[in-house]
Parts: C-alpha cells; sequence; structure tokens
C-alpha cells in the first residue's frame, strides 16, 4: 500500500492514473500513416505551453540533461564564449556540461539562494563590445534552492546592452507549473522535460527553439548526430522521427496536454502559487526558514528549507522515508545535511500537500527538532482555507 504515497521531490512527479492509462498502450507503428495524426498536434500544442508562436518546438528520447546538450552542440561551436551564473547545482551541472564541450564558459558565481543576477549579465554584456560572448545561460528556476530567476529581466539587460547573444534558459522544473513566456522574453532555447510538469515518466526532452536558434544550426560546428536538431525537425515535418520514437511517452505527453488545458494553464499556475504558499505558512510555523533569500525569488513548484543548527537534514529524509513511506527531496551539493526539499509541482492537491507537510512534520516531531506538532499543519490549513474562500466569493 505505500506506493499510493504521493512524492514530495522536485521531480519526477506524481503521475495521475489517466496518464498511465495513456501511457499503458500496445506497441503500434511508428512509421504508419495514421502516426503524424498523433504527432504533430502534440508539437503544436507544445507550443502553447512555452507560450510561442513564432518558435519550434523539438523532443528527443532523453532526460532535460539531454534537452542541454541538444541545445549546445546545435548552436555552439567549440571555443565559443558563453556567459552564465552559477548560483545552484543545476546552473553548476550546465556551466559543467558546457566545458566538456570545449566552450569558453565566463561564471557569474552567485550565492546560493540568490537568483540569476539580471545587472551583472547587463554589465559584462555591455562590456563584451566584440561580441564574444554567443550565448547567455538562465536557469529560470534552481531545482537544488528553490529560487525562481526572472527571465525577463535577464532579457531587457540584454537588449539594453544591445548584444546579440541568444538566450538559453532551463525550464525543467517550471515549465507547466509557473508561467514561462518564451515569445515576450526573447528566449532562443528553453529546455524542459516530461517527469515535472507534464506529470509523465521520464524519457522525453522538449526544447522550444527559436528561428534564431534554428538559424544557428548551420553555423554550429559541435559533434551531435542523436541530438541534431536538423534531423529531428525534418522527420517531424514528415510526420515521423528520425528513429524509433518513445511512443508511449508521446502519447502520455497528448493526455498531459489535455489535463493541462482542460484545467486552464492561468488555473494551473495558481494552483503551484497556492500549494507552495501553504508550504510556505508551514515553514514559518516551524520556525525555519527557506534557503530563497526573498520572496520575489520563491519558487512555486520546490522549497528548499534549512534544518535548524545540530540538525542532519538527511536524517530527516530518510526517516520520513523509513517511518512513514514517503519521499522529500535532499540537500544537494554545499546543502547537504544542511537543508531538505518539498517539492510542490504537478499532479498536486492542496489536499495532498497537506499530507507532506503532516508527514514530514511527524518525521521532525520524532527527530525531537524544536517544533510544535501540528503547527506546520495547521498554518497551510488556514491559508487553504482563506484561498478557497477567496476563490468561492469569486465565483459567486
Amino acid at each position: 500500500m505505500t506506493e499510493q504515497n504521493p512524492v514530495f521531490i522536485p521531480g519526477p512527479t506524481n503521475i495521475p492514473d489517466r496518464l498511465r492509462n495513456a501511457m499503458s498502450m500496445q506497441t503500434a507503428d511508428h512509421r504508419a500513416p495514421d502516426f503524424v495524426k498523433l504527432l504533430s498536434p502534440v508539437l503544436e500544442d507544445l507550443k502553447k505551453v512555452f507560450k510561442t508562436e513564432s518558435g519550434k518546438v523539438i523532443t528527443f528520447p532523453s532526460s532535460g540533461t539531454g534537452g542541454w546538450e541538444a541545445a549546445v552542440t546545435n548552436t555552439l561551436s567549440p571555443g565559443d564564449k558563453v556567459l552564465a551564473a552559477r548560483f545552484g547545482m543545476f546552473s553548476h551541472r550546465w556551466i559543467d556540461l558546457c566545458q566538456r564541450h570545449n566552450l569558453d564558459v565566463e561564471v557569474i558565481e552567485c550565492e546560493w539562494g540568490s537568483g540569476a543576477p539580471a545587472d551583472l549579465y547587463g554589465e559584462r554584456l555591455a562590456a563584451d563590445k566584440s561580441h564574444e560572448i554567443k550565448a547567455v545561460l538562465v536557469t529560470h528556476n534552481e531545482t537544488a534552492t528553490g529560487v525562481r530567476s526572472d527571465v525577463g529581466a535577464v532579457r531587457r539587460a540584454m537588449d539594453a546592452a544591445g548584444h546579440p547573444a541568444m538566450l538559453y534558459v532551463d525550464c525543467v522544473s517550471s515549465l507547466a507549473s509557473m508561467d514561462f513566456r518564451m515569445d515576450e522574453w526573447g528566449v532562443d532555447l528553453a529546455v524542459s522535460g516530461s517527469q515535472k510538469g507534464f506529470m509523465l515518466a521520464v524519457g522525453m526532452a522538449i526544447v522550444g527553439v527559436s528561428q534564431k536558434a534554428l538559424a544557428a544550426c548551420e553555423m554550429a560546428k559541435c559533434p551531435r548526430c542523436f541530438f541534431d536538431f536538423r534531423d529531428m525537425a525534418d522527420a517531424n515535418a514528415k510526420g515521423g522521427f528520425p528513429y524509433t520514437p518513445p511512443l508511449q511517452l508521446i502519447y502520455g505527453l497528448r493526455e498531459s496536454l489535455n489535463m493541462l488545458f482542460e484545467e486552464g494553464l492561468e488555473n494551473v499556475f495558481a494552483r503551484h502559487f497556492r500549494i507552495a504558499e501553504g508550504v510556505r505558512a508551514a515553514v514559518g510555523a516551524w520556525g525555519m526558514r527557506l534557503c530563497a533569500k526573498s520572496p520575489d525569488l520563491y519558487s512555486d513548484t520546490v522549497s528548499a528549507i534549512y534544518v535548524p543548527k545540530g540538525f542532519d537534514s538527511n536524517v530527516l529524509t530518510d526517516h520520513a522515508f523509513d517511518a512513514y513511506g514517503v519521499s522529500f527531496g535532499i540537500g544537494l551539493g554545499p546543502m547537504s545535511g544542511k537543508a531538505f526539499r518539498i517539492g510542490h509541482l504537478g499532479s498536486l492537491t492542496d489536499v495532498m500537500a497537506l499530507s507532506g507537510i503532516a508527514a514530514i512534520e511527524m518525521a521532525m516531531k520524532d527527530l525531537n527538532y524544536p517544533i510544535e506538532l501540528g503547527s506546520g499543519v495547521s498554518a497551510a490549513q488556514e491559508y487553504f482555507r482563506k484561498a478557497f474562500g477567496a476563490i468561492q466569493s469569486k465565483a459567486a
């Protein structure tokens, strides 16, 4: 029965039965004429989630990391200079990937818990008079620290500097859960995956590609084969794949998009904000603090929470799993042992969030944390009751 417990990690997320059923299908011929009737509408509908009309969506059988690699190798050449900020584990990993592809990475070092520094990006780009920087890398939602960055502010800084660099955004843990505006923010490459906001199994990298980025493919010299945009785009245009597609995941993605559109994207974003606020109310009631430095940085998909001094967050997450069969996110990198994470994205409701808050609260009390049992649950309940009251009043 323990498999019925939801997970509270920031991905992979809980898979609704509706999507499990959609993916539970017999093998079909992906070269049959009807495959195009499945694939083409899915790719078009994904553009609505990215909020792009001019861009193209390209998918690969992979995790989000494969999407990172595809974005880099299709548009850049060895030796090209890129500008990136490091303020968490996932921004660090993107930097590492670029370095392994022999790119010249200029890193802006930031304190963990802060966001992408638009002002520092702007200063560095304004100083690059010869336009050596070819790409700017931004992690929209830093999953390790629970920080959401202002991508629009980075684009405004780039425009103010008059710099032609392309803007690459990691939106793996934000897309389909928080508002993302590819065209409005001038994003050239937006990288996501199937296993978070889309509520599916791991296995599809989903990349939004601007026309500028597509044009850059012709000049890029980084080796690529499996992740070649041109091969995939050409095959997609004819209704197919250049190799065997993850058919079950594509059927799942079709149903996931149906669910998102039925709820309405703005309602999806509001639900994630509401659940996140309930979690944040609980954290405040426990007398703890978030890793995110200020409210404008709070993520609506994951909260990273510092434990009190003298306690080990890894012991806490292990105990929650061993005693209550519930998974929470561990602290990554420098936060290991110092913080745990509550993932609150994807297939999650306010009531499910309350079960997670209650479970981690019991685990903390078992380990003699200085909290009052029920305090976090009560604080979240009060917030949710008021939030639902406001929704009902608005609907009346």
